[in-house]
């Protein structure tokens, strides 16, 4: 199995009382954030939307940032 670079980022994923979903963000990736009704749903959706964005800024010709793992400790 080959890892996307994709799959590489790090990924926060919170509960939204407002929205009454869960938010996964890509910090690394300017913008880059799903939701779903569940954890996994929110995990799904963000490798999604992480693959598209990837997709769009090569096509724009646009650098895309190397993953650097954790960003932050807690």
């Amino acid at each position: 199995m080959i890892m996307q670079a994709e799959n590489k980022y790090e990924v926060i994923i919170y509960w939204s009382n407002e929205d009454n979903l869960f938010i996964a963000e890509v910090p690394e990736l300017q913008g880059c954030m799903a939701e779903g009704k569940s954890y996994n749903e929110a995990i799904d959706n963000v490798q999604t939307i992480m693959a598209e964005w990837i997709d769009t800024a090569k096509s724009l010709g646009r650098t895309i940032p190397e993953p650097k793992g954790k960003l932050m400790f807690a």
